[in-house]
């Protein structure tokens, strides 16, 4: 007896189907393609670390004021001494640097460093007599126009007499630890012939090279002039605030195609150590190191960029990162961007999926000022541990930008 059954035109054609597309010559399509991503660092490129102003300081009275300030860093100030008509008390036109050549915090009494300054805006009168002194003007910029250089008060020989800056003046700095100063000025002219307030004045972090409130021999700017002769300081600190803030490099980084370069909540990398501290990403396959249209490997600073290309197939994730060398472990990184929608190759700018974050192996600092930050440290690894893990970093400061208005990473589909 015939135990098989019948084989229908239905079953004949799904059996050719399935062998047909079994074969051995088959082929599954692949969507792939090349992708170039671009790294630009978009800080504003202030010429100063932080600033700020000083209010009048009577007789006997005295101001303090805080700021943080890393090895490099010089604090430069200058306020009116009302008695005069232009005349203020100063440090150098650098200022006064705020740690020695060993790395040591400059504290104590440092009134020999100030001096009082003529701004060569206007013909100087007898001090506490003159009437176009602001005690006794009618109004602003009332004197006889000068047109002097800005000078030591000691080198102008007007003829008049004046007080020492140090039986007017008594400043000292505190170091409160880590990378905080407190200085104090101290008006101690009620012990001298002529008792004077201090005007407004204005206060700024600098670079230990930088003039930037006046330099001597040249003609004093307009925001010192009104300082020197009227007590003014709203055209200074309007001009020194709108330069001056946190501003870096981006060092070296590593990026990875379905190879994530960090993972959130865990312990970074011994390569991902030396790329968070040190913008060291040598551990690392896949890097970028050399700046757009540069020669040879190096950090990019504000308008300076990186790029990099690579290929991937459909379904592919992007990871990257890229240290914020004015920290001590922080970088700018992403990971699981998608590189394509729909099989489809993506294009456009990724800033908005960039977070910052803190890698967790060296103790922060001030970012800008910290003495074991990547500028200012003798070597790499150089902070105390930190023992923690991959986080993002939820405590920069206010003083840190937002980080699409510190770095911008596009994506482009080639």
């Amino acid at each position: 007896m015939n135990y098989l059954k019948p084989i229908t035109l239905l079953t004949l054609l799904a059996i050719m189907v399935f062998t047909t597309g079994c074969g051995d010559d088959d082929e599954v399509m692949v969507v792939s393609n090349n992708f170039t991503v671009t790294i630009e660092n978009t800080f504003v490129g202030n010429d100063f670390f932080t600033n700020g102003v000083t209010g009048v300081i009577m007789p006997g009275t005295s101001e303090s004021i805080s700021f943080n300030a890393g090895k490099g860093h010089n604090l430069s100030f200058a306020t009116m001494y009302v008695q005069s008509n232009d005349v203020f008390f100063g440090a150098g036109e650098n200022g006064i640097a705020l740690y020695d050549a060993n790395g040591n915090a400059t504290t104590g009494n440092v009134t020999s460093m100030i001096s009082l300054w003529d701004a060569g805006t206007e013909v100087n009168e007898a001090p506490g007599e003159g009437m176009n002194q602001a005690p006794r003007q009618s109004g602003p910029n009332t004197g006889e126009t000068e047109n002097s250089p800005v000078r030591l008060l000691s080198m102008v020989n007007d003829g008049f007499t004046y007080p020492e800056a140090s039986e007017l003046i008594e400043v000292n700095i505190m170091h409160d630890g880590g990378t905080m100063f407190t200085i104090t000025l101290k008006n101690i002219s009620n012990n001298s012939a002529i008792a004077s307030p201090f005007a407004p004045g204005t206060w700024v972090v600098n670079s230990a090279t930088q003039t930037p409130l006046f330099a001597a021999g040249n003609t004093a700017s307009m925001g010192l002039e009104r300082i020197a002769e009227d007590g003014n300081n709203e055209a200074m600190n309007n001009n020194i605030s709108s330069r001056s803030g946190l501003v870096g490099p981006f060092a070296p980084g590593a990026y990875g195609v379905n190879d994530a370069v960090f993972t959130v909540g865990q312990a970074a990398s011994g390569p991902l150590e030396a790329l968070a501290e040190d913008g060291n990403s040598s551990g690392f396959t896949n890097v970028f190191n050399t700046p757009v249209g540069a020669s040879d490997p190096g950090p990019i600073f504000p308008g300076s960029s990186y790029s990099f290309s690579f290929s991937a197939e459909e379904g592919s994730i992007l990871s990257f990162a890229t240290m914020m060398v004015q920290s001590n472990d922080w970088f700018i990184g992403a990971n699981d961007i998608d590189l394509f929608a729909n099989g489809v190759p993506k294009s456009g700018d990724l800033t908005a999926m960039l977070s910052l974050y803190d890698a967790g192996t060296e103790t922060d600092e001030y970012a800008g000022a910290g003495n074991n930050q990547a500028p200012r440290q003798s070597g790499a690894n150089m902070g105390a541990p930190e023992n923690g893990n991959v986080m993002l970093e939820s405590s920069a400061g206010a003083h840190v930008p937002s980080v699409a208005n510190m770095i911008k990473v596009t994506l482009a589909a080639n």
